[in-house]
């Protein structure tokens, strides 16, 4: 598979500017594949976005091309942060948008990881 096809990664956007330290962010964990970091527009008491170093659009594309290096580390972060913010006893949702209709607003992989009160309803049905 093609490490772009059907993809098309934007280098402009704001997540690919933070990780070239064009803007600033409040840091959680920094690993080699991965960074996490404080949602400037938090939707709970503790949300944080991980995203992949690499040039990944969505999970799909994350999923299909990252080396097992990559993947393994970027997981291995998400659990580092869950355990470094404290969300591990009361438990903590996770989220992963994708194209238009799953609203993603950065095309940039990322994982946003939630907690720190009761999150209610997933999903309201249609």
């Amino acid at each position: 598979m093609a490490e772009n096809a059907p993809w098309t990664y934007d280098p402009s956007n704001i997540f690919a500017r933070i990780l070239r330290g064009e803007i600033p962010n409040k840091t959680v964990l920094d690993s080699a594949h991965t960074l996490a970091f404080h949602d400037i527009v938090p939707q709970a008491p503790v949300h944080v976005l991980v995203i992949p170093k690499g040039a990944y659009v969505d999970f799909a594309h994350f999923a299909a091309v990252a080396t097992a290096e990559e993947i393994a580390d970027f997981h291995r972060t998400c659990a580092k942060v869950c355990e470094t913010v404290g969300l591990n006893a009361d438990g903590f949702r996770v989220i992963a948008n994708a194209g238009a209709h799953g609203h993603q607003e950065v095309p940039h992989y990322h994982l946003h990881i939630l907690g720190g009160r009761p999150l209610g309803p997933m999903l309201v049905r249609a």
